[in-house]
């Protein structure tokens, strides 16, 4: 029986461990760090969760040929007039104040997101590789002029590598991003879904889920096989240590 004891514990304590590793790594999950820009955790401030919005461009067909619907989140630096110092500010989208225009290319797209009165203008560029039949967001684009600025803010990056997908195919992500574009901004995006290209009607075409999706998916399983094997391990121990006593017993 004392060795039966010994073995049930040493399989609690490794399944433990094996526990304790999944959720380590479920809480250390991050994106992939793109070849010309990375990807880090979102500032300290902690404002609401920006609302999803649907975006939509039309081709000059007046057919719908890029389809976004995610929550966008700014955090921008900017020199302030009433602080006399720069400030970061970490602005949500609002989609009912959002108006979305753009263009459709056969081997690049982009979307306009323009609020605030004008006041403030996202364009995001997603470009086709026709050879991989690979998309992603290549550019991003902000100007702003609010009444707080001393000066109007622009920020532009052409060669970044986020959001990629296949042809044919939406992008999908329900994990918060943060992607870096300029030391002055980065956007943060939430459950955000995008397809740039092949369109069909106004629907989105089968999701190819990001890695930190992935991640998420695989930890219930781990965990689950961990506890059915600690269950199976235990029982054959008692089964065992069952089975000398009773050898045991017979003896005497």
């Amino acid at each position: 029986m004392k060795q039966m004891c010994c073995v049930q514990s040493w399989c609690l304590g490794v399944t433990l461990q094996l526990i304790l590793a999944a959720v380590l790594h479920q809480g250390s999950a991050t994106v992939a760090p793109p070849t010309t820009a990375q990807t880090t955790t979102a500032p300290h401030k902690e404002p609401t969760r920006p609302e999803r919005g649907t975006y939509h461009v039309s081709g000059n067909n007046g057919t719908v040929c890029l389809m976004a619907y995610m929550g966008l989140q700014l955090n921008i630096t900017f020199n302030s007039v009433s602080q006399n110092k720069t400030v970061q500010e970490v602005v949500n989208i609002q989609p009912n104040m959002t108006k979305s225009s753009g263009s459709c290319r056969s081997e690049n797209a982009s979307l306009l997101l323009t609020t605030d009165a004008e006041k403030t203008n996202l364009t995001f560029v997603f470009t086709l590789n026709a050879t991989s039949s690979k998309y992603h967001l290549s550019e991003v684009y902000l100007s702003a002029a609010w009444p707080d600025m001393k000066e109007p803010f622009f920020v532009q990056n052409r060669s970044l590598d986020y959001l990629r997908g296949t042809l044919g195919f939406s992008y999908m992500c329900r994990e918060e991003q943060t992607l870096i574009v300029d030391p002055k901004l980065s956007i943060n995006t939430f459950q955000v879904q995008v397809q740039p290209f092949n369109l069909t009607g106004e629907q989105f075409g089968a999701a190819e889920e990001c890695q930190l999706d992935e991640d998420d998916m695989l930890i219930p399983i781990i965990v689950g096989a961990a506890l059915a094997g600690l269950v199976l391990i235990v029982l054959l121990a008692y089964l065992i240590g069952r089975k000398r006593s009773h050898a045991g017993y017979q003896t005497i």
